[in-house]
């Protein structure tokens, strides 16, 4: 494969519990190893169907936040229509509607271009699911 594409798994464990998991200093190890001080895009995928990928404030309540407002516009309760796994898991499902399960960030000069106060996170309601994979993929 060229070293203009380079791509990755990286394998987290979100546990048993809604999470947000903040990714974004495995995201920059990823491009220390394969930017090498290039510009570019650095693209994240989740082949899941019961969790996505945003850019928020870690650190200050935003990520409780976050799950906070995920529960008023998707509860778990007897709903859903898709009722396998725990008691509301249907949600799950809808998540990626509004958490896609993707993100793509500029890279310039082989570091991420966020702005201060943002993280790149994995967001998991699955509580049925403990173990995820992201695919990390920079093109530059």
């Amino acid at each position: 494969m060229s070293d203009a594409f380079t791509t990755r798994v990286l394998n987290v464990a979100s546990g048993s519990r809604e999470t947000v998991v903040d990714l974004t200093r495995d995201c920059e190890a990823f491009l220390r190893e394969t930017a090498a001080g290039r510009d570019g895009l650095l693209n994240l995928f989740v082949p899941h169907a019961t969790a996505g990928i945003a850019i928020i404030e870690t650190g200050a309540g935003s990520d409780d936040d976050l799950l906070t407002a995920l529960h008023t516009l998707l509860p778990a309760d007897d709903r859903w229509q898709h009722r396998h796994g725990s008691p509301g898991h249907g949600r799950d499902h809808v998540l990626p509607a509004f958490v896609p399960p993707h993100a793509t960030i500029p890279v310039l000069a082989g570091h991420l271009e966020l702005g201060t106060w943002q993280s790149v996170c994995l967001v998991d309601t699955n509580k049925d699911n403990p173990n995820r994979q992201v695919r990390l993929s920079f093109l530059g």
